[in-house]
């Protein structure tokens, strides 16, 4: 008897596909995960080494890249590519910024996690929980993806500065009237090289410039892409819009002749950040600026360091404890078409995991989503950007629908009219009215055209939806 059981498991061994129990092979088989990322090489860097090195027996990777995109040859809108791209190569993994999230989430495309996170104990807590709310509003109270990290950014201070001219220190959830109302408690004399400022970004401020930032912070939009209908002769536009000029003509804005640096050495860089070189008293920055201090300080021999404060902002003023500033673009979702919906999970879990957070966080100045492993950087809190709860913005949902040259347009009559009022030849009133008709006569024009054209040419928008397009912004319903 025991001999034939010891012959069985001999035979066993040498048969391929003999199998240890129902089901269970002894080879162990991988599973190739497609993950859509914008370049192969930075997904490793980021995520899939790490990954590797602990599930590298079980799932390999194959990125779909989604570089050129913008600039494909047939002329398509980055959506059309972007979603062709999906169609085409059917990747498990997608990696979607917050537009993208929510078409997909309506359009069925993406597997809710929410049985996942249950069946794994997999633990929310410890998550930005402010994001988990807005990922699970955009999903109708279901989660459809997890971001690891985020963009966000907050209100930096020259304690020094403020000390000087005995101004009040800036508060947490501070809107762009009041640091526009603290910069102008700065003075304005002295040549613009060597003068203090009251608000200084690291490039010239204009009052176009201006105008974006604080549109943007209260999530207003120029165009309803609903309607098509220009929406700038509003209440909310006019108080944007004389906040900008007020604070351009009081001086205490960082807005020198020219382009700010546009080349030399990094110590002519250097000179050219007003709040990095002590001379503007407040600017909006991201955690990154906490480093070039460092690099400054150890770069330039006449380097005088400084104290510096960070509070949250920039809120809307109808809202003071939320925000439009704190910004996914990487939101890892699961292919709702994925054979492989298992293995995905196990990447999204792994890299929105307290393993991955832990190593993250001790390097690159990433705001990881999973707080409590990166509590400072350069021995400042980072507590103020994440001291309010993000809200998704609007204001670059169905940019693509509008005509190509529609954006400059519209910022040349805006422009123009702004001027008319800052000089005083127009009132506002009568300016946002010119704005409205003939903004709204491009527009009708433009969307004609391109229905004309339909067909007959690219229809590529890339002006409406890349990163420098910050001044889109639109009103909000029922202003």
């Amino acid at each position: 008897m025991w001999q034939k059981i010891a012959l069985l498991a001999v035979s066993c061994m040498l048969v391929a596909g003999c199998t240890a129990g129902p089901g269970k092979k002894t080879e162990n088989t991988k599973s190739t995960l497609k993950v859509l990322f914008n370049d192969e090489s930075w997904f490793y860097q980021q995520y899939g080494d790490l990954f590797t090195m602990k599930n590298g027996e079980n799932i390999e990777f194959q990125v779909v890249s989604t570089q050129g995109l913008y600039n494909n040859e047939e002329g398509k809108s980055y959506q059309e590519a972007f979603n062709e791209l999906i169609d085409k190569e059917k990747p498990d993994v997608l990696m979607l910024d917050t537009s993208n999230f929510e078409k997909y989430v309506a359009d069925g495309k993406l597997v809710e996690l929410d049985t996942y996170i249950e069946k794994d104990k997999f633990k929310l807590e410890g998550i930005y929980p402010g994001l988990i709310d807005m990922l699970k509003e955009i999903g109708g109270n279901k989660l459809y993806g997890l971001s690891p990290s985020f963009y966000g950014n907050a209100v930096f201070y020259n304690k020094d500065l403020f000390n000087k001219y005995g101004v009040d220190l800036p508060h947490d959830g501070m809107s762009w009237q009041d640091i526009i109302d603290l910069a102008r408690r700065f003075p304005t004399e002295g040549d613009e090289k060597t003068r203090v400022y009251g608000y200084g970004d690291n490039y010239p401020t204009s009052m176009d410039s201006l105008v974006s930032m604080i549109s943007s912070s209260e999530g207003l939009m120029y165009v309803k892409p609903d309607t098509m209908k220009v929406t700038v002769d509003t209440d909310s536009w006019k108080r944007v819009f004389q906040l900008a000029i007020d604070a351009e003509k009081s001086g205490v804005i960082y807005n020198p002749d020219g382009d700010g640096f546009t080349g030399g050495t990094m110590e002519d860089y250097y000179q050219s950040q007003p709040f990095l070189m002590g001379r503007a008293a407040m600017t909006v920055g991201y955690p990154y600026m906490l480093q070039n201090m460092k690099d400054a300080k150890e770069r330039l021999k006449d380097y005088k360091p400084f104290e510096i404060g960070i509070v949250s902002g920039q809120v809307d003023p109808s809202d003071p404890t939320s925000t439009y500033n704190a910004n996914l673009s990487e939101i890892f979702a699961i292919n709702a078409t994925s054979p492989n919906k298992d293995a995905a999970w196990e990447f999204i879990k792994f890299i929105n995991g307290e393993d991955y957070a832990r190593v993250k966080s001790r390097s690159g100045g990433d705001l990881m989503t999973r707080m409590g492993f990166k509590k400072d950087y350069e021995g400042q809190s980072l507590d103020p950007f994440y001291a309010l709860k993000p809200k998704a913005s609007k204001i670059y949902d169905n940019m693509e629908k509008l005509p190509d040259n529609f954006y400059g347009e519209y910022n040349s009559i805006l422009s123009r009219e702004l001027g008319l009022v800052k000089d005083n030849k127009k009132t506002m009133d009568e300016a946002l009215k010119t704005v409205q008709a003939e903004a709204q006569t491009a527009l009708d024009k433009g969307l004609k055209d391109k229905e004309a054209n339909k067909g007959k040419e690219g229809t590529s928008n890339d002006s409406a939806s890349s990163d420098d397009d910050t001044s889109i912004s639109v009103n909000k319903a029922g202003e």
